[in-house]
């Protein structure tokens, strides 16, 4: 279990900080123009690196 919840913990975290500090002006960029939005779609990544390793 925790073989997947570290890996999205922490692409939740770099994805929301992504999303945080680097905020589009206009809003139209779809991994930055919120923290929650940067903060899934860093969830996803990290659960795709999860699945994809080998373990």
């Amino acid at each position: 279990m925790a073989r997947y919840l570290i890996p999205i913990a922490i692409g939740a975290e770099l994805g929301s900080l992504m999303g945080y500090y680097g905020q589009c002006s206009t809003g139209a960029c779809p991994l930055t123009s919120t923290w929650w939005r940067g903060a899934l779609y860093g969830a996803f990544l990290g659960l795709l690196f999860a699945s994809s390793a080998r373990g």
